[in-house]
């Protein structure tokens, strides 16, 4: 797929689990690779534990902060008890993006397990990893930036290990559910 078109991403999880800051993580990625860049959050009672939703999307000219349902290219879920509220956002083709891709990864544990899920995402986005890691750095304080760097290169190294040698370049790693 071209960086030339939009892409749609959301996240999905819970309060706590820093979905907002993901969202702010990959939305200031973008925007740093020189993309035009919209986002808009919904959480209720996001404080204690209730759902959070983030909306990204980016490319080279976006109208709308709001991922229309069926249209969202990969549905990034932090919490499994998310998948089946925002299944309906996927477009068909779409990818689904789960707790699953990280499990198992020391540095994804706590809370860098959403900067670790990040990893697995850039390795399925065309942006540059600089940018990622330029973002990182610039979204989170200086003591936690090394902990989530290394949570991100897990990610994406997960991702990448994981994606066959015959689809070498592919933009789909496996850690993602096509739907």
């Amino acid at each position: 797929m071209s960086s030339q078109r939009v892409w749609n991403i959301v996240l999905a999880g819970i309060g706590g689990q820093g979905v907002l800051k993901a969202s702010d993580i990959l939305a200031e990625a973008a925007f740093r690779a020189g993309h035009d860049v919209k986002k808009t959050e919904v959480h209720g009672m996001s404080q204690r534990g209730g759902s959070v939703n983030s909306d990204v999307r980016f490319g080279p000219v976006v109208l709308s902060p709001m991922v229309p349902d069926g249209e969202t290219d990969v549905l990034v879920i932090l919490d499994a008890s998310q998948t089946e509220n925002n299944r309906h956002r996927l477009r068909p083709g779409g990818w689904l993006l789960t707790p699953d891709s990280v499990a198992g990864l020391p540095a994804a544990t706590g809370r860098s397990g959403n900067v670790a899920m990040l990893g697995v995402l850039s390795a399925f986005l065309p942006l540059p990893e600089q940018a990622w890691r330029d973002a990182i750095c610039a979204s989170l304080p200086a003591p936690v930036q090394a902990a989530n760097l290394e949570a991100f290169a897990a990610g994406r190294a997960a991702a990448n290990a994981a994606r066959p040698a015959s689809t070498a370049g592919s933009a789909h790693p496996l850690p993602l559910h096509k739907v």
